[in-house]
């Protein structure tokens, strides 16, 4: 593999990786000196105080990945950093996507799409694992960014709009509508005090654990974003629509509709494969039996309902991708002037 020279598009996404790498690795090795300044332990204790990290403060020998552990993976990104921009090719390329995929599944923004609607109503929240989450969101963007600006050059975008095919149109509502059956209207019912699917236990711990504000901020943001999944089978999805100031009837970017569908997409997948995973684990170490289950189903099905909504939407995302891309215009233009009459 051959040393190249960087692209200038590729320079500042280079740079801005490296920053985020070396403040990612100091702030791992302030906490292994004993700093605890944007720590967080809620997730390892009991302590019920959100604002102060729930104890962080206290303590004294940090978990592996929190530590060295950390350190090591940003060392790794440090060296995939250093081979994209000293080797142009596709190793190189691919890794950094693979980094920033890592970055983004890490972050698991999905936990940011209910956390911080709950936070904005007034429920007490972990700000020091929200903005580490951000953070990784924004490391993954940039290995990405990354990725595309030092990758080979591609021809230009495909003008106009171009209707998906009939199998991404499903799809998509698939994507749609799971959020708001699996998710909503049970988590509306819970919120009005109907035990569907749970123990009247369960119930009792939401009813007192949420209030009404959270609740439905928690219930409807969901199937709310869900909505957006339209964008990428309908015509402002590609060309914005008359009412926006100052962008009306120009070409959506591919990238802006592409890259967090597929964020999403991915999250939402990885986190239903996971939650199964531990819930078949528990089972058969029999931490969890299967009256648990039987009683508590609509919990069950909605990990069954996050794995369905992130592989439709990664299905509709694939879709958009290939309907919009120059190369399948250009296919599509070359068939229809084959089949017209000369």
């Amino acid at each position: 593999m051959a040393v190249v020279e960087v692209p200038t598009r590729a320079r500042a996404w280079a740079l801005a990786c490296a920053v985020f790498v070396v403040a990612a690795v100091a702030q791992r090795l302030y906490w292994i000196a004993g700093g605890r300044w944007g720590y967080t332990a809620c997730d390892r204790t009991d302590l019920v105080d959100p604002a102060g990290g729930c104890g962080a403060d206290q303590v004294v020998a940090l978990p592996f990945w929190s530590g060295w552990g950390a350190v090591g993976v940003g060392v790794a990104l440090a060296l995939v950093l250093v081979c994209t921009v000293r080797f142009r090719g596709r190793w190189a390329t691919a890794g950094s996507w693979a980094a920033a995929a890592l970055l983004l599944v890490v972050a698991f923004p999905l936990h940011l799409v209910f956390e911080v609607p709950a936070a904005l109503a007034g429920r007490p929240s972990d700000w020091r694992d929200l903005g580490a989450r951000l953070v990784l969101v924004v490391g993954g963007v940039l290995f990405a960014g990354l990725a595309n600006a030092s990758g080979p050059r591609r021809g230009p975008a495909a003008v106009g709009y171009r209707p998906v095919p009939r199998w991404t149109r499903r799809w998509a509502y698939v994507a749609v509508t799971l959020p708001v059956v699996g998710w909503a209207v049970p988590h509306g019912l819970w919120v009005l005090g109907v035990p569907v699917g749970i123990s009247a236990r369960e119930l009792d711990d939401i009813e007192q654990n949420l209030s009404t504000a959270t609740g439905l901020a928690i219930t409807l943001v969901p199937p709310l974003a869900g909505l957006l999944v339209l964008g990428l089978v309908q015509r402002w999805g590609q060309e914005f629509p008359l009412w926006v100031p100052g962008l009306r009837g120009r070409q959506v970017p591919r990238r802006l509709a592409v890259i967090p569908a597929g964020v999403v997409a991915l999250t939402l997948v990885t986190y239903g494969v996971l939650s199964v995973a531990v819930l078949v684990g528990h089972l058969l170490a029999g931490d969890t039996r299967w009256s648990d289950v039987s009683d508590g189903w609509a919990v069950t099905a909605t990990l069954l309902v996050f794995l369905g909504w992130g592989v439709s939407l990664a299905v509709t995302t694939t879709g958009y991708a290939l309907t919009t891309s120059a190369d399948t215009a250009m296919t599509g233009l070359q068939d229809r002037s084959t089949h017209e009459p000369h």
